[in-house]
């Protein structure tokens, strides 16, 4: 017997939502990662120094509130290192990459 219309769009719905959610996911990842470089040039990281502080983020998306665990990591880091950025310069850096992220993978950059 063959799907009713119904079924039809309950599993395009499905399917959409699957989709978005990967996105999100790797969206986040993504603002991760760029918000780690960020974070690692502000704090005179380089290199393979800076790589591994951003990789270090993205290891954090697989935490409940992992936004929160990364916004307390860096401001916790830049306090530690003088660094003169507030908390809330660090939410507006994280929303404004996360955006940057998203387009970035919906245009496959």
């Amino acid at each position: 017997m063959g799907m009713s219309t119904f079924d039809k769009r309950e599993e395009s719905f499905e399917k959409s939502f699957v989709h978005e959610q990967d996105v999100q996911f790797r969206a986040e990842a993504r603002r991760n990662k760029l918000i780690g470089l960020w974070a690692a040039e502000k704090l005179g990281k380089t290199g393979d120094a800076a790589k591994a502080y951003a990789d270090e983020l993205v290891a954090a998306e697989t935490s409940a509130n992992a936004a929160e665990a990364v916004v307390a990591r860096v401001k916790k880091d830049f306090e530690a290192a003088g660094v003169p950025v507030s908390e809330h310069q660090i939410r507006r850096e994280m929303d404004e990459t996360l955006a940057k992220a998203i387009e970035q993978i919906k245009t496959g950059a």
